[in-house]
């Protein structure tokens, strides 16, 4: 049986997935809203397919755990999915993992051997230098290993269903033939590496990413001064060239509003704070952060040449991405911000999905409007590369180079 901690995108994808192959797996969530809406067959966040996983085995092989020393004390994996928000000076703040293994370990009563799977994202050390001791300090018969997620939002079910690849980062035989033992049902390449290695390359994953967008927003601000350039076009003809084949980073190598949502900015302060303590600090990636900082500014540059403080802006798209109504660090909510600042204070704004998560995570002094058809601009700027944009009239900002 397998234990999962934390219910969000990843936790609840994980344990769904486990329990889609038939094995018996039980979810542990702190916010007792969130659980109950589980229980209920609800799904607190927007994600496809995750509703269908979860009407086709809620009381079958999944269950919204009540009694955490039940569930701990049958279980043999036990995954942390919890979150790892970055802290005031970029560092990931541990609170919540901690505690999930705190209240694992306030719930063995006996010596049976678990693995004990760091799902969260940790930066690179985590594990042998914080995780390994705490636990080897503690009377429990339990191995450690991480598994970093490469699930992205709006294709979580698919992303875990139909890895490219599963990363076990594990430093003892058993933990390692436990783990595939579970991931063997999903026929999906297997790598075992060391702790180290494992944290290590979820975080070259997300600052590669990052350092794409980065480095197209930076050129695509340079096109603007240089003038003349079909920013657009420029970056469909380097996708042309037969050396990125079908790589669907492709999507990444384009100009936006920047990186925004969860991980990204999360991962790459992170990384750069966890290097500058060890006495390195890279240069590439503080500047891949100072450019995407900064590219709400030059949005907004952008606006002000276009549009007359008097006349209203209507803001397409509030979340970070299309197919998600997760708006954490959305450039969109940065944007307005700015403009507000400027003196642009007739803004209204819409998202297909958004708006309500958007309201509760920013108090900003604008208005909404929910129905695409009845919103009323004088100047659209497009921040969200919904498909309902892509037939927008009138005058046009398109600041994700869409239309």
């Amino acid at each position: 049986m397998i234990t999962v901690f934390g219910l969000g995108f990843v936790g609840l994808t994980t344990a769904l997935g486990f329990a889609d192959k038939g094995m018996r797996v039980y979810g542990v969530e702190i916010d007792h809203s969130r659980a109950a809406l589980i229980a209920d067959g609800e799904i607190p966040f927007y994600e496809p397919h995750l509703h269908e996983a979860l009407s086709r085995n809620l009381g079958k092989t999944f269950f919204v755990a009540e009694d955490i020393a039940k569930v701990i004390e049958e279980s043999r994996y036990i995954f942390y999915c919890v979150g790892t928000p970055y802290t005031g000076n970029g560092s990931s703040d541990l609170t919540f993992l901690f505690d999930a293994i705190d209240k694992t370990i306030e719930h063995v009563k006996d010596d049976i051997f678990r693995v004990l799977v760091i799902k969260s994202t940790v930066p690179p050390t985590t594990t042998t230098e914080r995780v390994l001791p705490y636990i080897k300090g503690k009377a429990i018969n339990a191995g450690l290993a991480n598994n970093p997620e490469f699930l992205r939002e709006g294709y979580c079910w698919e992303d875990f269903v139909y890895a490219d690849r599963i990363v076990l980062g594990c430093n003892d035989e058993l933990c390692k033939d436990m783990l595939i033992e579970i991931y063997k049902p999903f026929n999906t390449p297997i790598v075992v590496v060391n702790h180290n290695t494992g944290e290590f390359i979820k975080y070259l994953s997300n600052t590669l990413l990052a350092t794409m967008i980065s480095f197209s927003n930076e050129v695509s601000v340079m096109a603007d001064y240089f003038g003349g350039i079909d920013v657009k076009s420029a970056f469909k003809i380097l996708h042309m060239d037969k050396r990125w084949g079908d790589a669907g980073m492709k999507a990444y190598v384009y100009p936006g509003c920047g990186y925004g949502g969860y991980c990204l900015p999360k991962d790459t302060k992170a990384l750069l704070r966890q290097s500058e303590e060890k006495g390195f600090s890279p240069r590439i990636l503080s500047e891949v952060i100072n450019i995407n900082e900064r590219m709400p500014e030059r949005i907004v540059d952008r606006i002000e040449k276009a549009a007359q403080k008097n006349e209203r802006i209507g803001i397409l798209g509030l979340s970070f991405k299309p197919c998600s109504d997760d708006v954490r660090e959305t450039s969109a909510a940065k944007i307005i911000a700015e403009l507000l600042k400027r003196g642009f204070d007739n803004i209204i704004a819409h998202d297909p999905i958004a708006i309500e998560n958007f309201k509760m995570h920013y108090n900003l002094k604008i208005n909404y409007c929910a129905d695409l058809e009845k919103l009323n601009a004088d100047i659209f700027v497009i921040t969200t590369a919904w498909e309902e944009y892509k037939n927008i009239k009138g005058r046009v900002i398109d600041c994700r180079y869409f239309i």
